[in-house]
Formats: structure tokens, C-alpha cells, sequence
């Protein structure tokens, strides 16, 4: 069993108030909040050994390397990637997959399909729309279900020699959807395409094992597992990283550059044109060290308790839906009140000190499967707590009887 309230006391936020109430948050499936070791951890960095990496002499520098390459080293044994040099080091999620989708505009041609999933963020539609733009692919889309879920006979008839790319998220961040990619991953593997695993949404819950999946893409990034914002992780399998051309030119992703040619480093450089975000992929190290000391299989439980209690104290409300209702699914609850605007809904608890997130939350195709407008959001994480609950319930009550 996890001590909630020393975990709460890790993370100074959670202590403030908001609009004169104490703060609830449940929007951690757009951001999480931060533990003070992280905090304290960017503090250093830039204290004691701010530098450039991999190009200086001096101690600094040398120090500031050997952090960083620490931290590809502790994400390659969290999410046991075969070698350290199929970490690449990105801005986020985004960055990661448009870094894909340009490698392969060098290898689709007109007539080929990429595959996404209609439960994808958007970042994992646009990218590849892109692409078949550039290329004259075609891009298909594996339809969903009333309940959220994809349909997996419709992926298998999709699924052909023409198809070269299949892209799709581990966990719906709109619904909270659990896909079951491991299926996904080994029919695409059949017909010899290439998955990407959209894991933004994923890697807050659990540890994904690159090597088990046998995807050949795996992407996440730090903001959402109690990281900085501006940092995220590509994985690529070595032979694909290869093969790709880089996303940008620049510094640090040379081997030699003349006015006639240039070579390209070697893995993981070759993707990691210029200065990183050099204190964000430090301390991200540092926030995949503190989530496993709570253990990801405790977040797990405990989080599924709360899907579990919030769920039921929600469908007591009259009038209230929930949008996405898997048999596999994460602390995640979209839902609406009838008759109500979601936006209003988000404006009136937010003065009672609630923080959920409205919208289409980067997901307009799911809603407009549903034929709504957007829904009202709420994100659990594992400092959250049932007491919350309560308060969001009555909040939404509240708001329900000044709405309607």
C-alpha cells in the first residue's frame, strides 16, 4: 500500500490553494506535477555543472556529459531497450513522431498506406498526413466503437503488403483506452510493417518493455511522468534508426561536413542536431528514478482504485455520461453533464479549486464519433486521492444545479 500523504508531501504544489480553496488536481493527462527532488534537481544542474555536452574539454563540460548520457542510460533500462544508443533525446511526444514520419518520406511511395487508429491524438494524425501529402501514400484509419474501443477485425482487413507504417497510442489520452498493442504489433509484423507506439499517455502507468512489445517505434515524453516539460523520448530499434536519414541538420549530428558532402554521426547523435534541452533530460533520469521507488506496479493498483471509486460516484449524478467505457482502460474518466456545455462545466468547479481539463483535449475525431462538442476530463494520478473525489463529485452537483 502506498502512503499517500508522504507522497503528497513530495509535491509542494499540491499544497497551495486555488481561488481560496485547496487545489484538486485531475488534469495529469496533460501534464503532471512535480516532486521536489526533481525540482531540486534542476536546481543543481544548473548550480553546479551547467555546460555544454559532448564538445568540451573542461570539467564542466565533461561533468554535464556524463549526467546526460547517464539519464539515456537510465531510460534504456526503464524501458529495457536493448542498447543505450536507441534513446534519442527529443522535445516530447511531437517531436518524436514528426522525427519518424520525415525518415520515412525517403522510403514510402505512392500507392503505400500508413495505418492510425481513430482513438490517436492529434499528434498522431497530423504528422502522418503530412507524409502521405509528401509522398502520395494513403493514409487509412482503424475505426473505434461505441465503447472506445478499437475494432480489431476492421485493423485485420486493413492490414495488407501495401501497408508500411502502423501508428497508434498505447492509451487514449481523451478516453483512457488501454489498445492491445502487443496484437497490433504483431499483425503489423506480418504483412512487414513498421509500429509506432504513441506511449505519452502510457508511460505515467506503467513500464513498457520495448524488447517484449517488439515494436519497432516507441515514443513518450517527460512532462507526463513528473519530468520537465521540453524533453521526450524516441526509441527506435537500431536497424530502423539506421536506416532513417535524420530530422535536422546541425551541430553535434555530424561526423564530417565539407562545402561538397557531409557524413552523419553515428547513434544516438545523429538525431540530436544541436544543443539539447540539457538540465530536462537529466532530470528526467531523475523523475524515472523516483516513480520506480513508488513502484509502478503500486501506481497501478492504486490508480485503478480510484478509476474504480471516482466511476461509481460519478454515474450517481443524474444526467451524467461517460465517454469511453473499455474493459481496458486507465485512470482516466471522460464525461458530460446533459445540457450543459463542457466549458462551463470546467469554469465553475475551477473557482472551487478543481482543475480538469475541457474540449476535444487534441482528439477531434473522437468526438466527433460521438457527435459532441467535447467532454470534461478528469486525469487521475497517483497523489490523487478519494477524498478529492468527493469534493470533485460535489463540485460537479454544484455546478449542475447553477447550469441547468
Amino acid at each position: 500500500m502506498l502512503d499517500i500523504q508522504k507522497i503528497r508531501a513530495d509535491f509542494p504544489i499540491l499544497a497551495q490553494k486555488v481561488n481560496g480553496k485547496p487545489l484538486v488536481y485531475f488534469d495529469n493527462g496533460a501534464t503532471s506535477q512535480k516532486p521536489q527532488v526533481v525540482l531540486d534537481a534542476i536546481t543543481k544542474y544548473y548550480k553546479e555543472i551547467n555546460a555544454n555536452i559532448h564538445r568540451g574539454v573542461h570539467t564542466l563540460s565533461q561533468l554535464a556529459t556524463d549526467a546526460y548520457e547517464e539519464a539515456r542510460r537510465k531510460i534504456q533500462n526503464h524501458i529495457h531497450a536493448q542498447f543505450a544508443h536507441e534513446v534519442i533525446f527529443t522535445s516530447g511526444t511531437t517531436h518524436s513522431i514528426n522525427a519518424v514520419a520525415n525518415g520515412f518520406a525517403s522510403i514510402l511511395k505512392a500507392g503505400d498506406e500508413v495505418l492510425v487508429s481513430a482513438l490517436e491524438h492529434h499528434s498522431n494524425i497530423v504528422p502522418w498526413q503530412m507524409l502521405c501529402e509528401r509522398t502520395g501514400a494513403t493514409l487509412k484509419v482503424i475505426p473505434m466503437n461505441e465503447q472506445g474501443e478499437l475494432i480489431l477485425s476492421e485493423y485485420d482487413s486493413l492490414l495488407s503488403e501495401k501497408t508500411k507504417m502502423v501508428a497508434v497510442n498505447h492509451i487514449s489520452n481523451a478516453l483512457g483506452t488501454i489498445n492491445p498493442i502487443e496484437y497490433m504489433i504483431e499483425k503489423a509484423h506480418q504483412v512487414g510493417a513498421a509500429i509506432l507506439i504513441d506511449g505519452a499517455q502510457a508511460t505515467p502507468h506503467l513500464k513498457p518493455d520495448v524488447i517484449a512489445l517488439d515494436c519497432d517505434f516507441y515514443v513518450f515524453s517527460g512532462h507526463k511522468i513528473c519530468g520537465p516539460t521540453g524533453v521526450g523520448i524516441l526509441y527506435g530499434k537500431e536497424e530502423w534508426l539506421q536506416k532513417l536519414p535524420p530530422y535536422q541538420g546541425g551541430g553535434e549530428m555530424i561526423a564530417t561536413v565539407s562545402f561538397e558532402k557531409t557524413t552523419y554521426a553515428d547513434l544516438p547523435h545523429k538525431f540530436e542536431a544541436g544543443t539539447p534541452n540539457i538540465e530536462a533530460g537529466i532530470v528526467l533520469g531523475t523523475a524515472i528514478d523516483y516513480l520506480n521507488g513508488i513502484g509502478f506496479q503500486n501506481i497501478a493498483t492504486y490508480e485503478q482504485r480510484l478509476l474504480e471509486y471516482a466511476t461509481a460516484k460519478l454515474l450517481e449524478i443524474e444526467g451524467l455520461k461517460i465517454y469511453g467505457t473499455a474493459k481496458e482502460k486507465t485512470s482516466v474518466i471522460s464525461f458530460n453533464l446533459e445540457g450543459i456545455h463542457p466549458y462551463d462545466v470546467g469554469t465553475i468547479i475551477d473557482k472551487l479549486g478543481i482543475a480538469v481539463r475541457t474540449g476535444h483535449h487534441c482528439a477531434q475525431p473522437i468526438m466527433d464519433f460521438y457527435k459532441i462538442p467535447g467532454t470534461i476530463r478528469a486525469s487521475f494520478a497517483f497523489y490523487n486521492t478519494t477524498d478529492e473525489i468527493d469534493i470533485f463529485v460535489e463540485a460537479l452537483k454544484k455546478a449542475q444545479k447553477m447550469l441547468l
